[in-house]
């Protein structure tokens, strides 16, 4: 199933819900016959999501190409994850003409752009080099206003109010 004209959206800002409003998207998708690939920049780790999606795996497909560390600032680390976010680019450019794939989902990606380690002008390149067909997503906190031209959605989650800031750290199924 081949979608008629594809768009672009981005789901940014410093609230919590991006990764999973795209997940939701690709599980909508998945139900209406439509084939996924997410791709995560920046996450190494396990989430639940990934056993989820095993479920699904003829019409949803998660790789992840980062490391199980945070990434941080610290100029020790920055080459893995640099090296790690170049196969992630290199996995995107071919996720975007890809015929088995409907939707892309860039997880992320804006986070990479923040820590240096992908350029404005890669997912600006993603975003032109797409098939017309196809539906593209990027997530991540803090995109840059130059790229909001580029898409034609931008959902902006802000955060109010967080139980994080209390002490709460990440639960299974809800936060990872």
């Amino acid at each position: 199933m081949m979608l008629e004209k594809g768009y672009v959206q981005l789901y940014t800002g410093n609230g919590k819900g991006k990764t999973t409003a795209a997940l939701g998207l690709a599980l909508r998708a998945a139900g209406a016959g439509l084939r996924t690939i997410v791709v995560q920049f920046m996450k190494g780790q396990h989430y639940s999501e990934l056993d989820a999606v095993k479920r699904l795996d003829d019409m949803i497909k998660i790789e992840q190409y980062g490391s199980p560390e945070f990434c941080g600032p610290d100029e020790e680390s920055f080459k893995q994850h640099y090296q790690l976010a170049r196969n992630a680019i290199a996995r995107s450019r071919e996720a975007i003409v890809d015929d088995n794939f409907e939707i892309v989902i860039l997880d992320e990606i804006v986070t990479a752009y923040l820590f240096k380690l992908v350029t404005l002008d890669e997912i600006v390149e993603l975003i032109k080099n797409r098939d017309t067909g196809k539906e593209l997503v990027l997530t991540g906190r803090g995109a840059p206003k130059s790229l909001l031209k580029y898409c034609d959605l931008v959902t902006e989650m802000k955060e109010r109010k967080h139980y994080y800031n209390e002490g709460v750290q990440a639960r299974q199924g809800i936060e990872n």
